[in-house]
């Protein structure tokens, strides 16, 4: 880091936000003083001499920010995922229907050997620059994948951009439907039942069809894909919502920012990533399970939870948060820690920088784990976050 310690970074740029009025406010001063120092910090490493550099890199942008022009655009490239053929071998996966539905089929295939793993973080990163592309170079989208700022109303969802259910949203939040809230955390946190929980109600995907999983829904009222082909059979159904402004004030914080960012937690890439997936003993969410849990309905299966297209944002954000930590970290950006099986269950080897981040063969080459580190490292990565 440029900063001295730790402790002095903390120091100086949580003093520039003790005039929010807010923790919310308070939290999006905070994360975007690091995204700029993060910036900062890239500028001194980085050489302008390689083709990828901060001057050339894509630039992904906080969805609250885009121009109406831009979500649209946004928004029909996804449609246009939705209307593409599937390209995956129909024996592995029959109930996909559009190519949208071959993100889906792969994360489910992985989920086991992708969470609370090594290549959590890696894996991910892969994925949403995958699905970022096939936007770009299968739909013609210009732009760079969008994140959601979870620090923005996380109180009041319903009037975020994101969720308003306006033509340049990305839906709104589900009609209601009665049922009996969401176990979290691995069965050990309750969250009640919001105002949703049935299918979106308006904005550009309320008509849309999700074709495989679920798998295994936290919300009560979704039930396990019951076609004979499996979780990656044919079961047709709506998307379904339950905006929780619970989960979001209790975990979208400034403590929980501080922490993962410079930190207790920052201190390695094992306290950072457990601190940011969550202590589910402990019934902690963490900022990433806080964003699919909170989004509810769809989102909150492990398994399938990409059949929600606001997946992608929550993930370039979580990418976001990772790239940031990386930037205040330089000496250890390109450290691992974990296993390769889900929270180490089955008991398995440490995962290797050498270990292959495998996209089911239809949307990426597969590619080391190493590969993955640098967003400014020319291929497969070149872009960096405002």
């Amino acid at each position: 880091m440029r900063f001295g310690t730790v402790a002095t970074a903390a120091i100086g740029l949580l003093a520039n936000t003790v005039s929010a009025s807010t923790d919310a406010e308070a939290s999006d001063d905070f994360i975007n003083q690091l995204n700029e120092q993060a910036i900062q910090n890239l500028n001194t490493t980085e050489t302008a001499k390689r083709s990828c550099n901060l001057f050339t890199a894509g630039v992904r942008k906080d969805w609250t920010y885009l121009s109406a022009k831009e979500r649209k655009a946004y928004i029909s490239a996804v449609q246009c995922l939705l209307a593409k053929p599937s390209k995956i071998d129909p024996t592995f996966a029959p109930g996909a229907r559009n190519r949208y539905d071959d993100f889906v089929a792969v994360h489910i295939n992985q989920t086991l050997t992708i969470h609370g793993t090594g290549n959590f973080l890696t894996w991910h990163r892969y994925f949403t620059w995958a699905y970022e592309t096939a936007l770009r170079d299968e739909c013609g989208y210009t732009g760079y994948q969008p994140y959601w700022n979870w620090f923005y109303k996380p109180d009041d969802p319903y009037n975020n951009p994101l969720f308003d259910g306006s033509d340049t949203s990305m839906g709104s939040d589900g009609a209601y439907m009665e049922h009996n809230g969401t176990l979290a955390s691995q069965g050990n946190l309750f969250v009640p039942s919001g105002k949703g929980g049935g299918c979106v109600k308006s904005g550009p995907f309320k008509d849309m069809e999700l074709h495989i999983g679920p798998v295994s829904p936290a919300m009560r009222g979704l039930a396990a894909n019951p076609s004979p082909d499996g979780r990656l059979g044919y079961n047709p159904r709506c998307l379904s919502r339950d905006l929780s402004p619970t989960v979001f004030t209790k975990f979208f914080t400034l403590q929980n920012l501080v922490n993962i960012t410079i930190g207790q937690a920052s201190n390695s890439i094992g306290s950072f990533q457990t601190e940011f997936q969550g202590r589910f003993g402990d019934a902690f969410l963490g900022l990433h399970t806080s964003g699919h849990t909170g989004i509810g309905g769809e989102a909150s299966d492990v398994f399938s939870s990409p059949n929600e297209p606001t997946f992608f944002l929550h993930h370039a954000m979580v990418d976001r948060m990772y790239w940031i930590w990386q930037a205040l970290h330089l000496s250890k950006a390109n450290t691992i820690a974990g296993t390769i099986t889900i929270n180490n269950s089955p008991a398995s080897r440490d995962a290797l920088k050498s270990d292959i981040l495998n996209m089911g063969g239809v949307l990426a080459m597969n590619r080391p784990i190493s590969d993955l580190f640098n967003t400014l490292g020319d291929s497969p990565l070149c872009y960096i976050y405002i």
